[in-house]
């Protein structure tokens, strides 16, 4: 009887003992789920297509690289409940604002909690915040969203009060690249083209802002046309969610993620520059960072995907920037990053990202040659142009991938000197000629092109331009005839693009980057390291050409005249361009898409 009385006591106490553990324990899990971690990131700035720069300066810059790797890292995150963005005025094309999109969906598909924060938003910041869960704004902010609008820079009145001439010749009816210099405004075909890149970037807007605020597509236009809203207005339209100011939302996901707490881990994912530069080693330091020194690395035996970029107008030699500011892709540099790419044993696949409006018809071949003697899977990933030579260089790879509103095509050419020999006369200078040869003044900017000259120019302009039309149908897999028809210098959205066959698919960089595993014969899963090409430049090596001083005299022009140092680096190129050569694959450089 003893044995069993004490048997039950056993029994009763290890019941007991139970209880209070699982208490115990459910009172740990309470604790656990009574706090949450919400990522906060700042979405600003030009957010460039680069490999980015070493030293100091890089640590700083920010690429629209690394802002999809904070996002996809908050995402994989598993203590992050929550995505805070703070959208303010990022300057962006579509193509980019794509990629962004694509990242804030993959967040959500994680089930992610994402909050938009806009105070005074564009377009291009409300196409952004609406591929989020919900929209902030405070009671003082406004939505701006006037629909879209294409603005392009005709100098020929300039050139007429400053007795410049521009005598161009232009291959395709839709070749429009020297209207600018030629006209006070746009011909009929040049208008019709834009009209119709215009209208389809307009149903894009159309359909992506219905389907993420679920409004009816009429709705839409409606309040588009309407373009300006006070936070609360456009609360009532259905096109924010919530207006409050940004210290109240906290405690909204406290009550949406049902914690009682939420850190906010400030600047997600950010770079830290480490700026204590006291003493010798701090002095060392500093130099190691303004030289790009890095910790050595041994060079991993890891799959390799390289990644080789190709941003700004395209040029014979080396990439640089334009004084005026922006960049400019060099042959020399591409040709020589695709062939280490190649040469790389580890390297499985590449992927060429062009961000670019063409140029050079000698540089674009060059590029264009180098990636058909690759004998690894290529994939072209469009970013928000890759028109003219950005598309000769992208119809050498096995597979093309474009934004829906990426501007691609203009395939054509066009060719011409500016003549300033007037404007010359006007201030006392005059120049006399003595030649030997009928078209010695072919590229001479003191006069017109003769009418032999002329001739001449025209059959080597006619030349390049059945080569692009020879190629792209070839790399097309369609006849000459066929690619024709979507030829003579007509600009496409890269959804038009596809149904055209101008490109395979549409998608972001990231589906290039799968795309080209899966060529390599890769699983999806599969890890593979990303190899960025070309290698950046030191502040030193900067410092030998003109990419330091760019930024500056940008900033300092733009202080004098806003938006003045927009139109000196589009002259700037383009007469770099067409005084060197004869032929020039570019689409009109200083169309902006708003």
């Amino acid at each position: 009887m003893r044995t069993q009385l004490s048997l039950m006591v056993a029994l009763l106490t290890l019941v007991i003992g139970f209880h209070e553990l699982r208490a115990d324990d459910a009172q740990t899990v309470k604790t656990e789920v009574d706090k949450a971690k919400a990522a906060e990131i700042i979405v600003k700035g030009s957010l460039s297509e680069s490999p980015g720069a070493i030293g100091i300066f890089g640590e700083i810059d920010e690429t629209l690289r690394d802002m999809i790797e904070r996002i996809d890292r908050a995402t994989k995150d598993k203590e992050v409940a929550a995505i805070i963005l703070k959208i303010r005025n990022p300057a962006i094309g579509r193509g980019k604002l794509e990629e962004l999109r694509s990242a804030i969906l993959r967040a959500r598909a994680a089930k992610k909690k994402v909050v938009a924060q806009l105070s005074i938003a564009t377009m291009a910041d409300y196409l952004l915040a609406s591929a989020c869960d919900e929209i902030e704004m405070p009671e003082s902010g406004s939505l701006i969203i006037p629909g879209i609008r294409a603005e392009v820079s005709f100098y020929g009145g300039l050139f007429e009060k400053l007795d410049i001439e521009a005598d161009m010749i232009q291959i395709g009816a839709y070749k429009g690249a020297a209207e600018p210099f030629t006209r006070k405004g746009m011909s009929d075909d040049f208008r019709k083209q834009y009209e119709l890149l215009v209208d389809d970037l307009y149903a894009q807007i159309i359909e992506t802002i219905a389907t993420d605020r679920k409004l009816d597509k009429d709705k839409v236009k409606q309040l588009i046309d309407i373009g300006l809203f006070t936070a609360d207005s456009a609360k009532e339209a259905g096109l924010v969610d919530t207006v409050a100011y940004d210290d109240a939302t906290v405690g909204r996901l406290k009550e949406q993620l049902e914690v009682d707490e939420v850190e906010v881990l400030a600047k997600y994912g950010r770079k830290k520059v480490d700026t204590d530069f006291s003493g010798m080693m701090g002095f060392v330091k500093l130099f190691e960072l303004m030289m790009g020194a890095e910790p050595s690395k041994r060079s991993s035996k890891n799959k390799k995907i390289a990644l080789v970029y190709a941003v700004g107008p395209i040029m014979t030699g080396s990439s640089s920037a334009s004084m005026f500011g922006g960049e400019v892709v060099g042959s020399d540099t591409i040709v020589k990053a695709l062939r280490k790419a190649n040469d790389e044993e580890t390297v499985a696949a590449i992927v060429l990202r062009v961000d670019s409006p063409g140029g050079s018809a000698l540089a674009s071949d060059l590029i264009w040659r180098e990636i058909k003697r690759i004998d690894k899977p290529v994939i072209a990933s469009m970013g928000d142009v890759a028109a003219s030579g950005g598309y000769y260089i992208s119809m050498g790879c096995d597979k093309i991938y474009a934004e829906p509103g990426t501007i691609t095509g203009s395939i054509g050419v066009v060719g011409g000197k500016i003549v300033t020999s007037g404007l010359f006369e006007k201030v006392g200078v005059n120049t006399e000629v003595i030649s030997r040869g009928k078209n010695t003044g072919i590229l001479s900017t003191e006069s017109k092109f003769t009418d032999s000259e002329r001739k001449a120019y025209k059959e080597t302009m006619e030349d390049i331009y059945r080569q692009f039309t020879t190629k792209a149908a070839e790399g097309r897999g369609m006849n000459v005839k066929q690619l024709e028809k979507l030829a003579g210098g007509r600009v496409w959205t890269g959804s038009q693009a596809k149904k055209n066959g101008l490109v395979d698919e549409i998608g972001t960089l990231r589906d290039a980057i799968l795309a080209a595993k899966k060529e390599a014969g890769m699983g999806e899963d599969d890890k593979a390291e990303l190899l960025i090409l070309p290698e950046p430049t030191s502040i030193f090596d900067e410092l030998l050409g003109i990419q330091a001083a760019a930024p500056a005299i940008e900033k300092s022009v733009e202080s004098v005249a806003p938006g003045f140092t927009k139109h000196l680096r589009q002259l700037d190129i383009l007469q770099r361009l067409f005084a060197a050569e004869p032929g020039v694959l570019v689409m009109p450089y200083q169309l902006e898409i708003k």
